[in-house]
């Protein structure tokens, strides 16, 4: 991955980490050739910078019991978006939202256990949102790149 604005050891240490963010200090210095001391100053400065929001896991959904995942695109009325969203953030099956251009829509990607809970949501956790004017449901076949290293 190409990091535009940041020096090429601060470039290095992200390539690093986001190859496996469980890197220690130790052996991220070792790679890039500097002290841990040093390449810890850097993260840190990197965190209140917010160019790095997070360190996190990825874990494969269907491997823990979620093998059916779903994105919804949602339209909303202008003046309830902040209402629904809200709403769509409380619910545990969706992990990601996203404001799109546009007529008031939205985006989220939810993971449930089967097609029958997938109904389920659908019928008792989104349509019944005050707001909404229509949501279209798709399911994801297969997934051949996820990169999620940089939030917009």
């Amino acid at each position: 991955m190409r990091f535009h604005g940041l020096d090429e050891v601060n470039r290095k240490i992200l390539e690093h980490l986001t190859e496996d963010s469980r890197i220690s200090y130790a052996e991220l210095a070792r790679k890039i050739h500097l002290s841990r001391v040093a390449v810890r100053e850097r993260i840190n400065n990197m965190i209140k910078e917010g160019i790095i929001s997070q360190f996190t896991t990825v874990v494969n959904a269907s491997k823990v019991g979620y093998p059916i995942p779903a994105f919804l695109e949602i339209e909303v009325k202008p003046e309830k978006i902040q209402e629904v969203i809200g709403e769509l953030k409380a619910r545990d099956e969706i992990k990601t939202i996203y404001q799109k251009t546009g007529s008031a829509a939205v985006q989220a990607h939810a993971f449930l256990e089967s097609t029958e809970s997938l109904n389920e949501f659908l019928q008792e956790k989104v349509y019944v949102i005050d707001g909404i004017e229509g949501v279209d449901c798709q399911l994801l076949l297969r997934c051949f790149k996820s990169d999620f290293t940089i939030n917009i």
